[in-house]
């Protein structure tokens, strides 16, 4: 399990992909191993906080196209 994180001063962003009408996610660098995500619709609700190799290999999936018209 991932401990508790503060993610007060977390800088967050979005792909320069994100063009698709405001379904995107953000994400913020910079925690040492951790990438957390959020729907950024709505900044103040909750993190998904992921391992950064497990986030990677998700992002290589989508890449490879692994997940079909996402």
């Amino acid at each position: 399990m991932i401990p508790a994180v503060d993610l007060a001063d977390a800088a967050w962003f979005k792909s320069s992909h994100s063009n698709n009408g405001g379904n995107c996610v953000e994400v913020a660098p910079g925690l040492l191993g951790l990438a957390p995500v959020r729907d950024s619709k709505d900044p103040e609700g909750p993190a998904l906080i992921f391992p950064v190799e497990a986030w990677r290999s998700f992002v290589a999936g989508i890449q490879a196209g692994e997940f079909g018209d996402v």
